[in-house]
């Protein structure tokens, strides 16, 4: 991969030259990072790198999230700096990603096509009637079954089949949230994928056609796409997936306190399916609450059918301050608890 520095000239000269679109506006940096991965995908690891990158070479983002491009693209960047001419770095840029949201319909494990119908009606039901301006789907949407390094069951659905019923998830989603953007978060399922190419077609990879990302986009359109582990901040709370530590978050009392033990800062997980909150306060009086969030699939496949888990989703509600409100909630026999 290029250089982290040839990264950031390659954006800034695209910007120089395309950067302002007919009117005189200049481009949304979402739309400018969708066209840059488009034309230089092999360059960066995913969209929100690139976003990332214009983010660090324009400043900071104006009104209705357009970029101000200064006259010299801020060349002065910390990043170019390298007085002592040490050797040009492939290090990984990884930051939080920022949901801009007000209140998210927050969906874990699902594990199409394994879902639970009626787990999953009831949430979608609950819902509605808070009309949630996101929907993220937290890791896990997707079984990934037929490509996983485990022994397979030939009459199960095949790897298209999965793919098709993901379709027909998120357009079930669409229907009924219509002005909801929809936020795809990578699990430890979808990196199955990715497993799958590097074990068995490794000269796959790095094809734009062949990424997960794409792959997904052509079923689901328009989503927002995170993967690398990466930690999403709603506010001042924290949102991964579950399985971004090192040996994942065990705790033999319960998950959230696991995942207090591990962040120690207000954080949500899936991924364990099941349904747990644990809150401390410290000598300041300062209050630190995690929470782990229940599943909407099979809650006894045949590889695991004796286990603790439980139906569940979560409501988010996020104010301008970064502060923010979960509602945990679990489900039995299809009615939200």
């Amino acid at each position: 991969m290029p250089a982290r520095n040839g990264n950031y000239d390659l954006v800034k000269d695209w910007i120089r030259e395309n950067g302002t679109m007919p009117n005189g506006d200049k481009m949304p940096k979402r739309k400018m990072a969708r066209m840059i991965y488009k034309e230089h995908g092999l360059n960066f690891t995913d969209e929100e790198n690139v976003r990332i990158i214009i983010q660090r070479v324009t400043g900071k983002c104006g009104k209705n999230d357009e970029v101000r491009v200064d006259a010299d693209l801020k060349d002065d960047l910390p990043a170019n700096y390298n007085p002592y001419g040490l050797p040009e770095s492939d290090e990984t840029i990884w930051e939080p990603y920022i949901l801009e949201c007000k209140s998210i319909f927050m969906l874990s494990d699902v594990h199409v096509p394994y879902h639970n119908i009626p787990a999953l009606t009831a949430a979608i039901t609950w819902a509605k009637k808070r009309n949630p301006d996101t929907i993220l789907l937290n890791g896990d949407t997707i079984d990934f079954y037929m490509i996983s390094r485990f022994s397979k069951d030939h009459r199960k659905r095949s790897f298209g089949g999965e793919l098709q019923a993901f379709a027909e998830l998120i357009n079930a989603l669409r229907s009924e949230f219509p002005k909801a953007k929809i936020v795809f978060k990578d699990g430890n399922h979808e990196e199955r994928y990715n497993a799958f190419l590097y074990a068995k077609a490794g000269e796959l990879i790095g094809v734009e056609e062949f990424s997960l990302e794409n792959l997904l986009r052509k079923r689901a359109g328009d989503i927002e796409y995170i993967t690398n582990k990466r930690i999403i901040k709603a506010g001042d709370l924290n949102i991964i997936h579950g399985h971004e530590f090192s040996g994942g978050v065990f705790s033999p009392v319960n998950i959230a306190r696991g995942l207090f033990l591990k962040a120690k800062v207000s954080a949500i997980q899936g991924h364990n399916h099941q349904t747990s909150e644990h809150t401390e306060t410290d000598m300041n009086g300062r209050i630190t609450t995690t929470w782990s969030v229940g599943c909407l699939s099979d809650l006894h496949p045949e590889y695991m059918p004796m286990n603790k888990w439980n139906h569940g989703f979560a409501f988010i509600e996020v104010e301008s301050n970064g502060d923010f409100q979960v509602h945990n909630k679990r489900i039995h026999k299809g009615e939200v608890l």
